[in-house]
């Protein structure tokens, strides 16, 4: 699936007491530059959600010593380029200029809005009054970008220099704190609450160094936390937090419509918002997260080994000395090993990935084939007379999974090829910050008949790919691996059914443009109507 493209990761880390050091078990970076420049853990914990997005990294700091009381750096590339990494007295003076106390930061991968540091996050607002002076980090899309930035425009002197709903955020956010309103960070998130449809995490640090850490009402994008002594971190994903030190037991998810704030070296977690259902995207688990991460107290890992099991309880293919399990390389793995143990068979690398390839799903241009076609590496003394299995997250559009097919079986002489899919069939958009909003782009779609058996669509989809056979994973199979009750679920992609009425009249336009126009052509179904993300 690496031609999938995600929204963003967020991160925060604040030191609460500059009289006290961490304990020993938190990362030596911190002890031995000391708490008021415990910003220069950030790169490292944004190393750690770089699988989120490789577009641009960025970071706000907070040091009251400072002429620039917040601070943000901010550049295209991975996080060592932004932070040059590789370089030491450059890196070393970076985090020298940006030292401080409290810390945000940002890796993005973008569904709209031009690859120039500009669109970069986080976004710094300045003001003369320093709680309206104030940096902000945001993980999601809001699927009514639409009705938000044409309200905002149609109010006198109302200016956008980029069409992104991370801008309008940026306005509404200061919208909240205008006049002589002194509102708190939790009153400005239940103000927003009430106009935001969409999914968002988000970080934001002002420059009296007040710090808030929310998460959706509908809890769509994962948000974990950690507080050991006078630290507090919060990241997009669990592995962030563990990779410095903090316990796994200490490491908490923030609910769906939480908020925690730092106010006076203070810390609170609040609701602000009373919506009790709950809409966690299963894409996270199967394949955005990191495999070593645990989001709302499921390990990914465990998640993608049920996947495999739930492939191996529904599979009917003979199986004898010559078939093996190939996983596509990486997030496939788990699944792929899990199916095999269970059928008794052979898991085997038979696809190498050329690591330094970069990922397809991450990078600008539209020439995924060619991108996936210097990805991998089939290897024949593997699969040469094999009946291999190929197991996959998902297929979106099929770029990725057509040309592995036809390097396995030219390159790989593999006999046959039976594709089996860790996810049940892609049939309608994502407007909640993953990179597929046309129906026509993507690859099941074309196959649905009414009244055609699955056993049908699965033979019609393996004719197109080249394959012996496909099969795919039903939908109930989701809830039982993420062990969540699929209500709890956002499942919008595979099943057309989403959890915000935006969202959904959003489908309604994408399915319009499907049967009335040609959906391959058709531009992005929220760009008709907003530039959101």
């Amino acid at each position: 699936m690496s031609e999938l493209h995600d929204e963003c990761g967020v991160a925060a880390i604040y030191h609460l007491d500059i009289g006290h050091l961490p304990g020993d078990n938190i990362s030596p970076l911190c002890t031995s530059q000391g708490p008021e420049e415990i910003s220069r853990l950030m790169p490292r914990m944004l190393l750690d959600i770089q699988n989120r997005g490789q577009l641009s990294a960025g970071m706000t700091s907070f040091n009251p010593n400072r002429q620039q009381l917040i601070d943000t750096h901010r550049k295209l590339g991975t996080v060592n380029e932004a932070f040059r990494l590789n370089h030491q007295g450059k890196a070393e003076s970076l985090m020298s200029k940006y030292a401080g106390r409290a810390a945000i930061g940002h890796v993005r991968y973008a569904t709209c809005g031009a690859d120039d540091c500009s669109y970069a996050q986080p976004f710094e607002r300045h003001h003369l009054q320093k709680h309206k002076w104030f940096s902000f980090a945001f993980n999601g899309q809001l699927a009514n970008y639409t009705q938000l930035r044409d309200k905002l425009l149609a109010e006198n002197d109302h200016h956008l220099a980029r069409m992104n709903d991370t801008e309008i955020m940026m306005h509404e956010i200061s919208r909240e704190l205008s006049g002589d309103r002194r509102m708190p960070l939790i009153d400005v998130m239940r103000h927003l609450a009430t106009r935001f449809d969409g999914a968002y995490t988000l970080a934001l640090l002002n420059a009296q160094g007040e710090m808030l850490v929310a998460r959706d009402p509908l809890g769509i994008k994962p948000m974990c936390y950690a507080i050991e002594g006078p630290l507090f971190a919060a990241a997009s994903e669990s592995v962030a937090l563990v990779n410095l030190g903090f316990e796994a037991n200490s490491v908490k998810a923030l609910e769906a419509g939480e908020a925690i704030t730092i106010i006076d070296g203070k810390i609170n977690i609040e609701r602000f918002s009373d919506n009790p259902r709950r809409a966690h995207c299963f894409f996270e688990w199967i394949y955005f997260a990191n495999v070593a991460s645990t989001l709302d107290e499921r390990s990914v890992y465990l998640s993608r080994k049920a996947l495999g099991e739930e492939l191996a309880r529904i599979e009917d293919l003979p199986r004898d000395e010559n078939t093996v399990v190939v996983p596509v390389p990486d997030t496939s793995k788990a699944a792929a090993d899990a199916m095999a143990y269970q059928l008794g068979v052979p898991s085997v690398e038979g696809l190498i990935r050329n690591r330094y390839s970069g990922r397809t799903f991450i990078e600008g241009g539209n020439d995924r084939q060619a991108k996936a076609a210097i990805k991998y590496t089939p290897l024949p003394e593997v699969l040469e007379g094999k009946r291999v299995l190929l197991v996959e997250d998902s297929i979106v559009r099929s770029t990725t999974m057509r040309v592995l097919i036809d390097k396995i079986r030219d390159i790989g002489k593999a006999k046959e090829i039976h594709v089996r899919v860790a996810c049940p069939p892609i049939v309608a958009p994502c407007f909640y910050g993953i990179d597929m909003s046309t129906i026509g782009e993507l690859f099941a779609p074309n196959f649905r008949t009414e009244g055609q058996s699955d056993e049908a669509m699965f033979a019609a989809m393996a004719k197109e790919l080249g394959a012996d056979s496909l099969r795919y994973l039903p939908v109930e199979s989701i809830a039982r691996a993420v062990e969540k009750p699929a209500e709890q679920l956002c499942q919008a992609c595979i099943t057309g059914e989403y959890p915000t009425p935006c969202g959904q009249q959003l489908y309604d336009i994408a399915l319009t443009n499907y049967e009335t126009e040609d959906g391959k052509s058709a531009g992005r179904t929220y760009e008709a109507t907003s530039g959101a993300v």
